[in-house]
């Protein structure tokens, strides 16, 4: 599997995020000759235990994550952050969890937006909203390097990418920045070759950090 980023918008103090912010991103991709291939989205949803026995409590982990790719429709990935722990299931995994409700999603996200090529590299930029709503909560972008699938050997080629890219962005004077955030794959037992499992931790970190700076901006 080729390697993969997953960036997120930092605001700058005081200014919050919005839909324009993805327009923005989506020109800028343009104006590099990105061509642009099509819709792509993907879910989020924060589980939380259905006790009815108090004295499981401490059994059961407290939280943890759930997620759906693009690129892997026919799979669902489970992270437990707090215990470095990263599952790949088979997609029907959330109707067993519905039937047995022993966990219920307590928070649900989609992330909906386009997918550009751009040379050897393929770019998704999406808004992340909560279900039912407009409400645009984020704004996250995937930056992909096709021809490789090993981190190590991919990471001067992405660090040159994300160099022209934050020099085109700079051009349109935006309040905040894309970021990156630097993982220990080793924690999750994941090796240097990428795997969709990768792709899981980063959008676990990627909301947490996304969270955070909301909290942030809004003190």
């Amino acid at each position: 599997m080729p390697v993969k980023w997953v960036l997120h918008w930092q605001p700058n103090q005081g200014s919050t995020v919005s839909s324009q912010i993805l327009n923005e991103a989506a020109q800028c991709v343009e104006s590099i000759n990105g061509v642009k291939e099509g819709r792509w989205k993907a879910t989020l949803n924060y589980y939380r235990p259905i006790l009815r026995d108090q004295t499981n409590q401490s059994e059961l982990p407290r939280d943890f994550l759930g997620i759906s790719l693009a690129d892997e429709p026919s799979k669902y990935y489970f992270i437990i952050r707090s215990q470095r722990i990263v599952v790949e299931a088979d997609s029907s995994i959330q109707l067993i969890m519905e039937k047995l409700q022993s966990y219920k999603s307590k928070v649900a996200l989609f992330f909906e937006g386009f997918q550009y090529q751009l040379g050897d590299f393929r770019l998704r930029a999406g808004k992340v909203v909560p279900t039912h709503s407009e409400n645009v909560r984020g704004i996250v972008m995937e930056v992909e390097y096709l021809p490789i699938s090993s981190m190590e050997k991919a990471r001067k080629v992405m660090e040159e990418f994300m160099e022209i890219w934050h020099e085109a962005m700079s051009k349109r004077s935006l309040p905040g920045k894309f970021g990156n955030i630097e993982l220990n794959f080793a924690e999750f037992g994941l090796a240097d070759t990428y795997t969709p499992q990768h792709t899981a931790v980063r959008y676990a970190h990627v909301m947490a950090h996304m969270i955070a700076t909301v909290q942030a901006v809004r003190g």
